[in-house]
């Protein structure tokens, strides 16, 4: 089990760069942080040198400062390309594995052949960076575009470029479907990458209504080689979430 911290979400009972060494010393392999672009790229990179942790995702695109959604490739006439330019530029001086492409709040045909050609666009352009692609659910982001798990697939059969791949979320796997495992069962070839919070307010992994213990033992049964990292909200300090580790 490669374990991974997300730093956006845990350990922020600590300043930002003090949370590598806390996620080294909990015992995690890597971290990933959402949105780092308000962060000097040394300073992280002597944090994550110094804590010796691989960095596994960062999220596209970065912030938009003017108010506007998080995401953007199914959006029609949107900056994507300029943004997602940015995004690479981040994600290669952190050596960042993935890269989270947010699809955005749209809906329809034109949204999903838009989606599809950014993605396609994006693979092109950044051959070597691995890309991926993740359903979120309605409710905490209402009319996020990718929500569906078999869509998510089929965008990635037609896209069909070897760097785009999908990203695992069980807490959203839970909220759209009920049926983790279910939702595994899927879209499982495709993930590279795997994230974990409990429902419904995304806590801590380890109790709740996904039996974690039965998507770990299933994970480990199918092979699933990648980080699997906690991306919830601790209910006290971050050291008495961690349960779910061992």
């Amino acid at each position: 089990m490669k374990t991974c911290a997300n730093l956006t979400m845990l350990f922020t009972e600590l300043p930002f760069l003090e949370r590598f060494g806390a996620a080294r010393s909990a015992g995690f392999d890597a971290v990933e942080v959402l949105f780092p672009y308000d962060i000097a790229v040394p300073d992280m990179l002597d944090m994550l040198a110094r804590n010796d942790l691989p960095l596994a995702l960062i999220n596209c695109p970065p912030p938009n400062y003017a108010g506007g959604a998080r995401g953007f490739a199914a959006v029609v006439e949107s900056r994507f390309q300029q943004d997602f330019k940015r995004a690479v530029r981040y994600a290669k001086a952190l050596g960042a594995q993935h890269l989270h492409i947010m699809a955005g709040v749209a809906e329809g045909p034109e949204a999903r052949a838009c989606f599809v050609e950014n993605l396609r666009w994006a693979a092109a352009e950044a051959p070597s960076q691995s890309l991926t692609i993740e359903p979120i659910n309605r409710d905490d982001m209402p009319g996020y575009f990718l929500c569906d798990f078999a869509e998510a697939k089929a965008i990635i059969a037609e896209v069909n470029a070897p760097n785009v791949r999908l990203q695992f979320d069980a807490y959203h796997a839970q909220k759209i479907t009920g049926d983790v495992l279910g939702a595994w069962a899927v879209v499982r070839d495709d993930v590279v990458h795997v994230q974990v919070g409990q429902t419904p307010d995304r806590t801590a992994p380890d109790q709740g209504e996904i039996d974690y213990k039965a998507f770990f033992a299933q994970l480990k049964k199918d092979g699933y080689k990648g980080w699997i990292s906690g991306e919830y909200v601790p209910a006290d300090r971050t050291e008495l979430s961690l349960d779910w580790i061992k």
